[in-house]
């Protein structure tokens, strides 16, 4: 009685486009009142499922260094660099567009970040050079789907938490596959512009490229400040948000002097919202993963699954898919904390990296940030450049072909997301 009460208030939130989140906690709470569960009990279990996840603490750090970046001047330095680079190209702005992505991805962890910052940038450098809106848009949001996968990370962040993953080997994982999904991006762009007859940049000349190298170069070192401090040891990965943010500051207020303190001071306002919510979506989960453990749904789901198939490549089939149509109507990091839990059980029973599974499910969260009806990048580029959505997703759809195949080349060859762990044999 308790658990189907609970399961349909869940529901009837969904359904009316109700906070998700909300649901969890309203659906849960009746559930503890059907059942009889004291509060003392569910705060006691939520303390122990919080403790020792001092890893969350780099979500909020990251989310500030993004913000600092896009306001200080990183970005602007980022976007010229790669413009000097593959500029010359036909349809080089497009090809701006990825390269940018890529070293920004190395920088934030955020695709949003990419989208609402670097990308307004390179839609207004990408129509002002002759491009359609909706392709610059479709570029733009496609792209910042690269934010997420080379680290750092939020979602990694996330899915190491939820899954005990080294949150070090998530990260070293996404580089190859990021760069793989820049390259295939790439390839379509070549051939879109040939089709389209896009434009050709203008090459400037290696003084040209020394000069923007030189004025990107504090920046560029992000990446390699982060990484090789990871990786040699000096910090943790959740001490590298603390270094990112740090670094970022430096550059945008003493550097390049592009924020005041006053700057400073509302973005960290800002970071203390949008934190504020996120935090809100993760304890909502946890007591709504605290029901699901009480009821066993996950033993029963893992079960349920090994009794249908024992190999584990069929396994990640059927999940990229649940992931894929999931992703059409769900929030990624709903899906992300709501659903990984329970299937968790059934994929480590199937003996399947957490690294490899971890690095395949922050992709599909990415794509399902690009996928139609409610695809957050989607919004972000459409309502920040006033261009239809329709348009924008007719653009886009060509995109998410191109990533939903390098999902599947991951996904079974793993060694594409495993090489670099197992090369350097990161352990924490």
């Amino acid at each position: 009685m308790a658990v189907t009460v609970w399961a349909a208030i869940f529901i009837l939130f969904f359904l009316f486009r109700g906070s998700i989140a909300l649901g969890m906690v309203v659906s849960s709470i009746v559930y503890f009142l059907l059942k009889g569960i004291t509060l003392q009990e569910v705060v006691e279990n939520m303390v122990i499922g919080f403790d020792n996840q001092f890893i969350l603490l780099a979500i909020p750090l990251f989310v500030l260094s993004a913000r600092v970046m896009n306001i200080g001047g990183i970005t602007t330095r980022i976007f010229n660099f790669a413009d000097r680079s593959v500029g010359f190209l036909r349809g080089g702005l497009a090809h701006v567009n990825v390269v940018a992505s890529i070293i920004f991805s190395g920088m934030t962890g955020s695709a949003l970040a990419d989208a609402s910052g670097l990308g307004m940038m390179e839609i207004k450098a990408m129509e002002d050079g002759g491009y359609e809106r909706h392709f610059a848009c479709a570029v733009s949001a496609a792209t910042a789907t690269i934010g997420p996968i080379i680290p750092p990370s939020i979602p990694m962040v996330i899915f190491s938490m939820l899954s005990g993953a080294s949150l070090g080997n998530l990260f070293l994982g996404g580089v190859i596959p990021g760069l793989i999904m820049g390259g295939a991006m790439m390839v379509y762009i070549a051939a879109v512009a040939r089709r389209r007859n896009y434009p050709v940049g203008r090459w400037e000349g290696v003084r040209a490229f020394i000069h923007a190298f030189a004025q990107a170069f504090l920046s560029l070192l992000t990446p390699v400040i982060l990484l090789g401090g990871i990786y040699s040891g000096v910090f943790t990965p959740t001490e590298a948000g603390a270094a990112a943010a740090l670094y970022a500051m430096i550059l945008a207020i003493v550097v390049y002097h592009e924020m005041g303190l006053l700057g400073l001071y509302r973005e960290m306002v800002a970071t203390v919202e949008n934190v504020g919510f996120l935090s809100f979506i993760i304890a909502g989960t946890f007591v709504f993963g605290y029901v699901v453990v009480l009821e066993g749904i996950s033993d029963k789901i893992a079960t349920t699954v090994v009794s249908m198939t024992a190999n584990p490549y069929v396994l990640l089939f059927l999940l990229n898919i649940l992931f894929l149509v999931l992703g059409c109507f769900l929030d990624t990091m709903i899906l992300m904390l709501v659903v990984i839990p329970m299937i968790l059980p059934a994929v480590k029973a199937l003996g399947i990296d957490m690294v490899h599974f971890g690095v395949v499910v922050v992709l599909n969260m990415m794509i399902g940030l690009c996928t139609p009806p409610y695809g957050m990048l989607l919004f972000t580029v459409s309502g920040l450049t006033k261009t239809p959505l329709g348009l924008v997703i007719r653009e886009v759809l060509p995109f998410l072909s191109v990533l939903i195949a390098v999902l599947f080349l991951i996904t079974y060859v793993p060694g594409i997301v495993l090489f670099l762990p197992r090369l350097l044999g990161f352990q924490g």
